[in-house]
């Protein structure tokens, strides 16, 4: 397999889901907590990558193997297209879930066991999102998941690892008792970070999810448009677009945002544009871009905002 094509099957052009979440959870950490810790975070930052590309592959080759159309499952489908070997696709896979897990590991021996289960907890979903008997791609509510796991998950342990156990959330274990303690206005200002990140990633599912609802009928995939219908799509698309920017405003007026947040709102303009373009026309070819236009400048002027308020 060539690298070209590797990528292509991990889809390396969609990293930026993760990436933005990632930057937006450590300069969260550092802004609010005044911690970083270079290590965890790169040790992170390795695994959630590693991760990613692994579920995006497991995808690809699920989709490649219950496919009920012949034209998407040989010349749409990397694997098809690219005459790859499903059985040495699997192998790759196994080898990135099994990395991204030692290093998890590694963290959780740097960290606490809170943070084993958090991320047990983002591996499970990330797996059954494509694997198993009945995906969670496959069903309505692969927007709800994409946006808890890469939209709160990463920020959440992004920032976990960084600061020091029991500042933000910490397990306690006295047999029989098991108690979750944590500092409420922290979580709900972390909350807060989180909401654009998570709306944005739910979009570009359901904007994807809008674009290919005609294939997704032909390969028996159940999704949430076919749901929602015509007229609660569009506006579940336009709601979750515009959340982030209320979301900033509450955080810095309540403080659990830096002022120089609020450069997100300069966005408003050309997001309103990109929602309404595609509303108009939701095309795989001609409008999903726009989607991820949003994503990349609210999510890119939060990271942007944060940053700022770290060196301002």
């Amino acid at each position: 397999m060539s690298l070209p094509i590797f990528l292509e099957l991990v889809e390396i052009r969609t990293k930026l889901a993760s990436v933005l979440p990632f930057a937006i959870g450590t300069l969260f950490a550092v802004t609010y907590f005044h911690a970083f810790d270079w290590l965890n975070t790169l040790l992170f930052f390795i695994a959630m990558l590693i991760f990613d590309m692994m579920t995006t592959a497991l995808n690809n080759l699920m989709d490649y193997q219950k496919a009920k159309d012949a034209h998407y499952q040989q010349e749409v489908n990397v694997i098809g297209r690219a005459q790859l070997d499903p059985g040495m696709v699997a192998k790759l896979i196994l080898v990135m879930l099994v990395v991204a897990s030692l290093l998890g590991v590694v963290l959780v021996v740097r960290t606490d066991w809170l943070l084993l289960l958090m991320g047990m907890a983002c591996f499970a979903i990330g797996i059954l999102y494509t694997w198993g008997p009945l995906p969670l791609s496959r069903l309505p509510l692969g927007e709800i998941f994409s946006g808890i796991v890469m939209g709160l998950g990463i920020p959440v342990i992004a920032t976990y690892v960084n600061i020091a156990p029991g500042r933000l959330l910490a397990l306690d274990l006295e047999w029989p008792t098991v108690v979750l303690r944590g500092d409420f206005i922290a979580i709900i200002a972390l909350g807060l970070a989180c909401i654009t990140p998570m709306a944005t990633i739910a979009n570009i599912m359901l904007a994807n999810n809008m674009s290919d609802i005609e294939e997704d009928q032909r390969n028996h995939r159940h999704t949430l448009p076919m749901y929602l219908g015509q007229w609660w799509s569009p506006r579940v698309y336009a709601l979750l677009a515009y959340a982030g920017f209320l979301a900033v405003i509450l955080g810095v007026i309540f403080g659990a945002l830096p002022i120089w947040t609020l450069v997100v709102e300069l966005a408003w303009p050309l997001v309103i544009r990109n929602v309404h373009r595609f509303i108009r026309d939701p095309s795989k070819q001609r409008t999903f871009h726009t989607a991820v236009i949003n994503l990349v400048l609210e999510n890119g002027l939060l990271v942007l905002g944060l940053g700022m308020g770290v060196v301002l």
